[in-house]
C-alpha cells in the first residue's frame, strides 16, 4: 500500500476515533448518541468499502498494466530471437555449401 494511501487510511481512523469520542462525551441523550454512533460507523464502513474498492481498482490496473508490458517485451524478445535464428540458419547454410564445394573437389 503506497504512503497517501495509508496516510488517507490514518486520517480517516482519527477523524473516525476523535467523532466517536465526542459523541460519547456530549451531553445527549443515551438513544441520540446511540443513534449517532450507528450513523457514524455506517458512514465510516461506507467509506472504508470505497476506499478498499479503490485500492482494488488501482491494484488491478498496475496489475493488467505490468501483464501488458510483459507481454509485449516477451514478444520483443521472441521476435528478436527468430529473427537472430535465421541469421544463424542462413550463416550455417552458407557454410555448408562451401563445405560441400570443397567435398566435391576431393571426390574428383
Amino acid at each position: 500500500m503506497s504512503t497517501n494511501q495509508n496516510t488517507a487510511l490514518g486520517i480517516l481512523a482519527g477523524a473516525t476515533l476523535g467523532a466517536t469520542l465526542g459523541i460519547l462525551f456530549a451531553p445527549a441523550k443515551g438513544s441520540k448518541t446511540r443513534k449517532k454512533i450507528k450513523e457514524k460507523v455506517s458512514e465510516t464502513s461506507e467509506h472504508l468499502v470505497n476506499e478498499a474498492e479503490s485500492i482494488k481498482n488501482t491494484v488491478t490496473d498496475t496489475i493488467v498494466g505490468k501483464k501488458e508490458t510483459l507481454e509485449e517485451k516477451l514478444e520483443s524478445v521472441v521476435s528478436d530471437a527468430s529473427y537472430k535464428a535465421d541469421d544463424v540458419i542462413v550463416a550455417l547454410e552458407k557454410e555448408l555449401e562451401i563445405l560441400r564445394k570443397k567435398n566435391k573437389q576431393f571426390q574428383k
